[in-house]
């Protein structure tokens, strides 16, 4: 039980704990709705009391505050998800576990997780994107996480508008962002139904490839990751993989000259190597370096 740490990929709809080793293997797992703070919390400290973990690394929905000598360190902040917003998690886990807590998004988590022990392994930099119930990206670069002021948000930068599309988007804050235009919801609010109930060659994927190909076109001029790994629920739509490398061929219009964005370009936008596991090994990872700062 020594060598065991613990892992919480926080999701705006559900919580996943588990407890693994500091190579990436999961052991145990268990998953559970995402509630109020209070209820969710509870069924997290039942999993991890008595398991012995050396460390918590917790990857979690945002917006966060994960900028250590922050008044607000350690909180989920300004979340549209009632009852969470201004939570303190990380001061939560403190006050139950005597351990180092490790704490960033769930997208940072999985981009470190795969950077580690998946489809990023042996580069010095990848970019990790979730399109789901949300969007969002975590960029490793040079082995490390990126932050700044606080951390990417990757999810909700502007682009084109597709010109078939007079959707007025779904995001609280900014409407038609990348975020209100290609997540999950959005999908389902523009054709009325859930992506999964639309047909492989249904209209909808040739617009969510020209939305998700013009974010990437923007990630690759700014940060030039050298693996791009593309996760979340709506990424389990296969078909969406080539619409996007075409689209984003045409986008970039040979501008950059490098062999994976043309011949290679199948090997460098790929799924997640570590599948469903991305965002708990994520958080394993995180666990792991708080371990080591310690």
């Amino acid at each position: 039980m020594n060598n065991l740490l613990g892992a919480i990929e926080a999701g705006g709809t559900k919580f996943v704990c588990g407890i693994g080793t500091g190579d990436g293997k999961v052991e145990e797992r268990i998953s559970f709705p995402t509630s109020t703070p209070a209820e969710t919390m509870a069924n997290v400290d039942s999993f991890f009391k008595g398991k012995g973990v050396k460390a918590i690394g917790v990857g979690s929905f945002g917006p966060i505050d994960p900028v250590k000598g922050s008044p607000t360190y350690g909180y989920i902040t300004t979340t549209p998800k009632p009852h969470w917003s201004q939570y303190d998690i990380v001061g939560h886990l403190n006050s139950q576990f005597n351990v180092p807590i490790g704490f960033d998004t769930d997208v940072n988590g999985a981009a470190l997780g795969e950077h580690l022990w998946g489809a990023g392994q042996g580069k010095d930099s990848c970019l990790y994107i979730t399109v789901g119930t949300g969007v969002g990206a975590g960029i490793v670069v040079n082995g490390g996480l990126v932050h700044g002021l606080s951390h990417p948000e990757m999810g909700h930068i502007l682009v084109r508008r597709h010109p078939e599309d007079s959707f007025e988007g779904f995001c609280p804050y900014h409407n038609d962002c990348l975020e209100g235009l290609a997540a999950g919801p959005a999908i389902n609010k523009r054709w009325g139904v859930p992506a999964v109930e639309l047909s492989a060659d249904h209209p909808a994927w040739q617009m969510e490839a020209y939305y998700l190909a013009q974010a990437l076109m923007n990630y690759i001029l700014i940060l030039s990751p050298e693996k791009i790994i593309m996760g979340g629920g709506v990424m389990k739509q296969q078909q969406l993989f080539p619409l996007i490398r075409k689209e984003l061929k045409q986008l970039l219009n040979g501008y950059v000259q490098h062999s994976a964005l043309n011949d290679e370009i199948e090997q460098y936008i790929v799924s997640p190597q570590l599948g469903d596991n991305a965002g708990l090994s994520g958080a394993l990872a995180l666990a792991k370096m708080a371990l080591e700062e310690d």
